[in-house]
């Protein structure tokens, strides 16, 4: 007889297993709980989330990317949410709010498929679909910018700020995004623009002063003092520069090295011979007769000394992304040892070496540079919550300014993109055969959170609103713009309905591109999963059940297990 055999137990009789609908219901459930989190962060009237992180400091910000890092959250799928705002803030700079927001409206949306039975892969085929149609209809509606226009490329930045708290300090924050990019690009021989702002545009948060006091530096400067204060030159105007990567010392052995010595003028001797290699060193320099000679490693107080009596200004142990930008800001080159040094190894770019007190603390500035490719953003404020915040704004701004400049293409903003794109869908889902043609048209209906959420977050009224915005959109592409996509969309502040090529809201085109990509991506390969397994060791810990790392914690082996104590 078959019917009396005992069920066989595979896995670990500890594991955690979710299978099949509830897996499924449960990471919709999770991606959904995450983007409710940031919903009310999202455009002009956004709010404010106060976050108190781990070693009990205060983070406060509306920046979705900044408030899901602080978080912790315990559920994968959770976790996998959290994942898309970095990989946004990284890949494009802004739009951490919406890619969030986007990812779990979609799968909100997929959830009434599940229950009638529509297998995931049929979901996510036209899931897939419907992007392409997205990402089509949003080549047409995008035009092309001019990047030398000052005034067009300050509007964009605008947009993305206006969000933010920095907006209420006027064009100030955008004026330094743009002047710190336009900075450091660089024109490739191929006739493409590459902008590395994170290794040449450093931010310098100082504390005290005013907002009004943020600033770009034609230069660099750094948290630093002169060698030896009261003897060297604090100011040096048209300095000749020279950059070491090696140190000002005596060589020490590499392993333990042992001397002996039997008469003692040997070692009155020996001490000359370093004397003698320190003097040399500092002589080849001299005879480059340069003003300031920064290195990253040490430099002993008699090789202080010589350069002093020579004259030189000297810094030590400065940062090496410092010296880079340093290095790119003057036009020298970084040495690596000082009997390689040439005359064009020497940096005359820059048009003032200054060390200045600002607070408690000395900084050093290389300015006036005459065709700087680095630069420092000086931040002045209050106190260190709102330095902190006018960073992360800053960095947003800069991030959409580096885009236009690699991509100049343009989008209207407002949700007027996504509410262009799901009307289109939803016509495009009438050609589509067979049960693929709902989950094509869920994701068009998935767009509209981003017009429905600015609507709810500036108090107007969300259905009324909708309902006209999604009237004109209808009236306008058919009649007036000759089958051309409607720029209409609403305006954050008021919550009324306003062509945005009037209000002058733009977004670049590679941050919205971005965002609905990554967010019907993810809403993909969330939608796949059918089976969440968190395996854990007899003796693992049980906080760590629902993370699904697998890596249980070591326990002593004296103490009871936590499942015992918790019983």
């Amino acid at each position: 007889m078959q019917g009396m055999q005992s069920p066989i137990m595979v896995m670990n009789t500890n594991t955690k297993r979710e299978t099949g609908r509830t897996a499924q219901l449960n990471n919709i459930a999770a991606a959904k709980a995450v983007s409710d989190i940031i919903r009310t962060t999202l455009g002009p009237r956004s709010m404010l989330k106060m976050i108190l992180d781990a070693s009990g400091g205060i983070v406060l910000t509306n920046d979705g990317n900044a408030i899901l890092r602080e978080i912790d959250v315990t559920h994968p799928a959770a976790k996998s949410m959290i994942e898309l705002s970095r990989t946004q803030d990284e890949e494009v700079g802004d739009g951490t709010t919406s890619v969030i927001i986007l990812a779990g409206e979609i799968l909100h949306l997929s959830q009434p498929f599940l229950e009638k039975d529509i297998h995931p892969t049929v979901i996510v085929r036209a899931y897939m679909k419907a992007l392409d149609a997205a990402v089509k209809i949003i080549d047409e509606l995008s035009f092309p910018v001019d990047i030398d226009d000052r005034e067009q490329l300050m509007n964009i930045i605008n947009s993305c700020i206006g969000t933010k708290y920095t907006s209420r300090f006027g064009p100030l924050m955008a004026n330094l995004a743009l002047e710190a990019v336009l900075c450091v690009a660089v024109q490739n021989p191929d006739g493409t623009r590459e902008v590395d702002i994170k290794k040449y545009a450093k931010i310098e948060k100082i504390a005290g002063g005013s907002i009004e006091d943020c600033r770009v530096l034609k230069g660099v400067m750094m948290n630093k003092d002169v060698v030896a204060p009261g003897r060297m030159r604090r100011r040096v105007e048209k300095p000749r520069v020279m950059l070491l990567d090696c140190s000002l010392e005596y060589k020490k052995g590499e392993n333990q090295t042992n001397v002996e010595i039997t008469k003692e003028e040997d070692w009155a001797t020996l001490l000359k011979m370093e004397e003698e290699w320190i003097q040399g060193v500092c002589s080849t320099i001299a005879s480059f007769k340069p003003d300031v000679v920064v290195t990253e490693k040490g430099l002993s107080d008699l090789a202080t000394h010589y350069l002093t009596k020579a004259g030189i200004v000297a810094l030590r142990r400065v940062r090496k992304t410092d010296n880079n930008r340093i290095a790119r800001a003057t036009g020298a080159t970084i040495v690596h040892r000082v009997e390689e040094l040439r005359e064009e190894d020497i940096g005359t770019g820059a048009g003032l070496f200054k060390v200045e007190k600002l607070g408690e603390e000395y900084f050093t500035f290389f300015v006036d540079c005459e065709d700087p490719k680095a630069c420092s953003i000086i931040l002045r404020g209050a106190s260190r919550d709102v330095l902190n915040e006018v960073e992360r704004n800053l960095h947003d701004a800069m991030g959409v300014a580096r885009n236009v400049v690699h991509d100049p293409r343009l989008l209207p903003g407002g949700g007027a993109v996504e509410m262009a794109v799901s009307r289109a869908i939803a016509e495009e889902a009438l050609k589509i055969e067979g049960v693929e043609q709902w989950p094509f048209k869920a994701v068009g209906q998935a767009l509209e959170v981003i017009p429905r959420t600015l609507a709810q977050n500036c108090g107007a009224n969300v259905i009324r609103t909708l309902t006209k915005l999604r009237a004109k959109h209808a009236e306008s592409t058919a009649a007036e713009t000759g089958g051309r996509a409607c720029t209409f969309g609403i305006d954050g502040n008021k919550g009324t309905i306003v062509d945005m090529k009037e209000l002058g809201i733009w977004e670049a085109y590679a941050v919205k591109v971005q965002s609905i990509k990554t967010a019907v991506e993810s809403a993909a390969m969330l939608l796949r999963i059918d089976d969440i397994v968190s395996g854990l060791s007899q003796k693992g810990n049980q906080a760590a059940a629902g993370t699904g790392t697998g890596v249980a914690p070591a326990n002593d082996d004296d103490e009871d297990p936590p499942e015992k104590l918790g019983e």
